[in-house]
């Protein structure tokens, strides 16, 4: 049976512009900086391909691989809004729960992974694969990266632009919002 991959414009730009409020690259700007500040350079080609990759493969392969493990999609939800609200955490009171070496370079962990291609968004794909055509859902995501590795590859850019003070009031406030956005993914993933 021959079936044709059609591509819908709706349905990419409905999928496009899901995941580009999930994803939220733009909120997670502060992040981002903060991150390169603290590692000094942030590899946008490594994060961006990472993060296409990761939701790609999941997309296809994400429910059948967390039953193999034994995991159910809430849990994994769960876990990543855990991960998010730790960040947020850390930018809004302004410490560092974790006390780790800091990395030459940041690229998978914890941009690629829980940032860009999170819980969030992973748990997203999934919903999106039952209403949507799968073609349209990976132009939606490689869109999206194409967004994410031109914001990654200007931080120092967005830096100067924003300036110390205003980075400050980005990151508190951004922070705030990533705290109500992993509050969100762990109650709707309860039922709390």
């Amino acid at each position: 049976m021959y079936t044709s991959l059609s591509f819908n414009t709706k349905e990419i730009l409905s999928v496009t512009m899901i995941l580009f409020a999930i994803i939220d690259i733009l909120g997670s700007i502060p992040v981002v900086i903060q991150l390169r500040q603290k590692a000094g350079h942030i590899q946008s080609e490594k994060a961006s391909l990472v993060s296409l990759t990761l939701m790609i493969l999941f997309l296809f392969i994400g429910e059948g691989l967390l039953s193999i493990i034994g995991i159910d999609i809430q849990s994994f939800a769960i876990a990543g809004s855990l991960v998010i609200f730790f960040i947020a955490m850390e930018m809004v009171l302004g410490i560092n729960f974790f006390e780790e070496e800091v990395p030459e370079s940041v690229s998978i962990v914890p941009l690629a992974f829980p940032l860009i291609a999170g819980a969030g968004t992973m748990t997203t794909l999934l919903s999106l694969k039952s209403e949507y055509a799968t073609q349209n859902i990976i132009v939606g995501i490689i869109l999206n990266m194409i967004f994410v590795y031109i914001v990654l590859k200007n931080t120092a850019r967005l830096e100067k632009l924003f300036g110390k003070s205003g980075l400050n009031v980005l990151r508190k406030a951004f922070g705030i919002i990533l705290l109500a956005i992993a509050i969100k993914l762990f109650r709707n993933n309860t039922g709390l």
